[in-house]
């Protein structure tokens, strides 16, 4: 895993027990209040409330042209088309709105774009199979902010649109009946992060009306709710109450699809989180317009059908399982291509491509690799002379204005920061990723790390299960709204022992008289690189585990560290090392830096010796030793001691295999290519 930065937040202690007072909160929650950004008693309460307040819908621009235009075809039983997107926020917004309108007795249909063959939001074709169907009036959902030459389109062939998205707007908008996007610069209303869902959600409470409020979020909350986790929108605002409602809602649902599609998942009945909801009911829904098709899943939303609803949500939940599967031979495949191909770790930006590869789940692909190595990556899928590529960055590092900067490079391209998505000649893969490590390099500072924030540390020894409890309060947790991550810093570790058939760990912890036992998921013994008695940092997730009645509390470490490692100079001395491995140019003090001499070689081949097989980072082996050389050096000797054979080294992503070649026969490290190219490198800068 990439070294992160581990930051805990800052909160003044007086501040946060005179807040605890005032509201009556316990000081912990103030303190994770504070941290949020909560300063007044007013603003806690909104957020602790279980009301829902929404604001007027009619404050979304063009919002009282659309609610006239739509009540107009209504009336006039003109066929209407709710024109959505092929993910979970687009799906969910498509069910809500067709429903609404054919239990208000329009003539309406649904059209969801095909991934593959036509891409995100409106196009040509689609109006075209919409016009010979005797469509008057599209209405899209979740897209259509930028389909100004489509919207036109429509409109020569005598249909007019409306256009609801969330999505930002361009310089021009497009000629529609209306356009209600929250972002446009016009916008008046008091919120804006909705999602797709979120936008039609405020539609159909416009066409209701204020009367008729109550009535929209008794009914299509729940769809809101899975919407708007599903897009990874702020939890903030009116998105925040939509889900609190709507989780109560998808609990108890009627939908007998969203039902069927809930025991399927093995979570029906439960009390439902907005966490529970990502990893289970959005999954399955993305997956039929990464795999299967779209049109199934809004089938599964608004079927009245037992029969029906039990077959589609089988076939969502195997469209999963496919996706999942077809993820995960894609990623061991990507991540074979980089352990075969070192320089690719070494870039700035990560671009790795294969030919076949599923476009539907390559940016799912992008994700985990980003996460493994903490650095911008695109994972390019070929096909014949096409290529498709999607990519996922990091904070501080715009991938969009990235991948703007090699546009003459694509034949198609669009995303924000964060991501990115594109189309391009297969021949020109290799001159993205050699153009887009320019841009990088051209910005002449560092690339940002991942930051790992910790909400505040507690002391082992005052952990119980009424600390979750409280946290409740807090939730639904997602984006801008994290679920709490606690620090338990200078932790010993006792016994480590696995669980789940090896799958799992559970390791005690000690500080002082104070002992802890903490999960560890999703890791071997062999993979874990700590051992009884190291001292450790955790950063941990604390969860309530009922059984039979009983409440215990289950501590779930998410990350680990040597207490008290120095992120900042393993960071600062990573990005020399992969500099220099970049073949870069580097300052007579730099070249210093990376370059090793013959005791600090011997101390690091002593302590390789003495530790016997090695499972893990390099960052932690580093630590693990303790060496006075600087993390550059000693990434360097590493190099150095696999190139002339003295250590086996194998490499599976950021962890390391390393064992000592037994018996080997003296060897002169001076005769190292690494240690004469280092060596030549101060002798030109010294002439």
């Amino acid at each position: 895993m990439g070294i992160k930065k581990w930051h805990v937040q800052p909160f003044d202690r007086t501040s946060a027990k005179k807040f605890a007072a005032e509201t009556g909160v316990s000081p912990l929650l103030a303190v994770l209040l504070q941290t949020r950004g909560v300063s007044s008693r007013k603003q806690a309460e909104e957020i602790l409330s279980d009301d829902i307040s929404l604001s007027d819908p009619l404050l979304l621009p063009d919002m009282a042209a659309a609610v006239e235009r739509i009540r107009k075809a209504l009336d006039g039983f003109e066929k209407i088309a709710v024109y959505g997107d092929y993910d979970a926020d687009g799906v969910t917004a498509t069910a809500m709105v067709y429903s609404y309108l054919e239990s208000s007795g329009g003539d309406v249909i649904y059209y969801i774009p095909d991934r593959e063959k036509e891409g995100y939001g409106l196009n040509k074709n689609a109006v075209d199979v919409l016009h010979s169907q005797g469509v008057k009036l599209i209405l899209t959902v979740d897209n259509g902010i930028s389909s100004a030459e489509e919207v036109d389109y429509a409109k020569k062939l005598g249909i007019d649109t409306i256009i609801t998205d969330h999505h930002q707007p361009g310089d021009t908008l497009p000629k529609a009946v209306a356009v209600v996007d929250a972002w446009r610069k016009d916008c008046s209303c008091p919120y804006r992060s909705y999602s797709g869902a979120g936008v039609a959600f405020k539609l159909l409470m416009a066409l209701e009306g204020p009367e008729g409020t109550q009535a929209v979020i008794e009914n299509y909350t729940d769809l809101a709710a899975i919407g708007t986790i599903g897009d990874v929108v702020p939890l903030t605002g009116e998105n925040r109450m939509l889900v609190k409602y709507g989780l109560k809602l998808i609990s108890r649902t009627d939908r007998i699809g969203l039902k069927s599609l809930l025991e399927l998942a093995g979570v029906e009945g439960r009390p439902l989180t907005a966490e529970t909801v990502a990893f289970t009911v959005v999954p399955r829904i993305n997956a039929t317009g990464r795999i299967g098709t779209s049109d199934r899943a809004v089938r599964l939303l608004v079927t009245e059908s037992p029969e029906e609803a039990g077959e589609l949500a089988a076939q969502v939940c195997r469209d999963n399982g496919v996706r999942r599967q077809t993820e995960d031979d894609i990623f061991h495949q990507a991540m074979e291509k980089i352990d075969n191909d070192s320089s690719i770790i070494f870039d700035r930006v990560m671009v790795v491509a294969g030919e076949g590869w599923h476009p539907g789940v390559i940016g799912i692909v992008a994700s985990k690799i980003t996460e493994c190595f903490g650095k911008p990556c695109i994972v390019v899928s070929c096909s014949g002379k096409e290529a498709r590529g999607s990519g996922r960055s990091i904070e501080g590092f715009s991938l969009f204005d990235a991948v703007w900067s090699c546009r003459d490079l694509l034949t198609r391209f669009g995303g924000h920061p964060m991501a990115a998505g594109m189309s391009l000649p297969s021949e020109n893969v290799e001159k993205l990723r050699e153009r887009i490590n320019q841009y990088a390099a051209s910005l002449g500072k560092p690339m940002p790390v991942q930051v790992l924030n910790i909400d505040c540390l507690l002391k082992p020894d005052k952990l119980s299960v009424g600390i979750p409890k409280s946290l409740k309060l807090l939730e639904p947790f997602g984006a801008a709204n994290p679920h709490p991550l606690f620090g338990l810093f200078g932790m010993a570790i006792g016994d480590i022992t696995p669980v789940g058939g090896g799958k799992h760990l559970r390791i005690s912890v000690q500080k002082g008289t104070a002992s802890v036992l903490c999960m560890k998921f999703g890791t071997t013994l062999g993979e874990f690189p700590y051992k009884k008695g190291d001292t450790v940092d955790m950063a941990v997730k604390l969860q309530v585990n009922s059984f039979n009645g009983m409440d215990s509390l289950t501590v779930v470490i998410r990350e680990m560290r040597f207490a008290g490692a120095d992120e900042d100079a393993l960071i600062k001395g990573r990005a020399l090392y992969e500099k220099f491995r970049r073949s870069e140019p580097l300052t007579e003090q730099e070249s210093a830096a990376v370059l090793p001499n013959r005791s600090d070689c011997a101390s690091v081949y002593r302590m390789l010796r003495s530790i016997g097989e090695y499972n893990g980072t390099l960052d932690d082996l580093f630590c693990r030793i303790k060496e006075d050389s600087n993390f550059a050096e000693f990434l360097v000797i590493m190099d150095i001691f696999s190139e002339r054979g003295l250590i086996s080294r194998v490499r599976k992503g950021t962890v390391y295999n390393i064992q000592v070649v037994p018996n080997h026969s003296k060897v002169c490290l001076a005769e190292s290519p690494i240690i004469k190219s280092l060596h030549n490198s101060n002798e030109s800068q010294s002439r």
